[in-house]
Order: structure tokens, then C-alpha cells, then sequence
């Protein structure tokens, strides 16, 4: 999973590495102050959990907002909400 941060694929998808990696620490921060996880856990680390929640587009991040958010309208975990 952690081979995934290798990839261009998952740079693409958030807009560069700065913002991937803005991204995965306040998602990495939100999770251990107990945020429920947005993927099926599977015995896998917080981090391997972001970067899955990232591939599967469940989070993003929003220029307007330091807070990481999902694109859908449904009501999130976050605690920012």
C-alpha cells in the first residue's frame, strides 16, 4: 500500500506532493483523535487507511478549507463539520 506513494497516480489526484502531503498528515492527525476511517480498516495501518481513503477519492482537499473534505454532500466525520 505505502508503494502507492511512489506512484504518479496519487500525486495527480490531490495536485502535487506538497498537497499530498499537507493531505495525509491532517487526515493522519484527524484519525488518531478518532475519527472513524472512510475504507473498510483490513488490519491496516492509519496510513496505509489515508492513502486508500485518497485512492479512492474519499478525501480531498479544498483550497478554501485546511480541513480535509469528501467530495460527496453526505454528512462526514470530520470535526470540522
Amino acid at each position: 500500500m505505502i508503494e502507492a506513494l511512489k506512484s504518479e497516480e496519487i500525486v495527480a489526484k490531490v495536485g502535487g506532493r506538497f498537497k499530498l502531503c499537507a493531505l495525509i498528515q491532517r487526515r493522519l492527525a484527524q484519525l488518531m483523535d478518532g475519527a472513524r476511517p472512510l475504507v473498510d480498516r483490513r488490519g491496516r495501518t492509519d496510513l496505509e487507511i489515508v492513502i486508500q481513503e485518497i485512492l479512492e477519492e474519499k478525501i480531498t482537499i479544498d483550497p478554501d478549507n485546511p480541513e480535509p473534505a469528501r467530495p460527496s454532500t453526505r454528512r462526514s466525520n470530520y470535526a470540522a463539520d
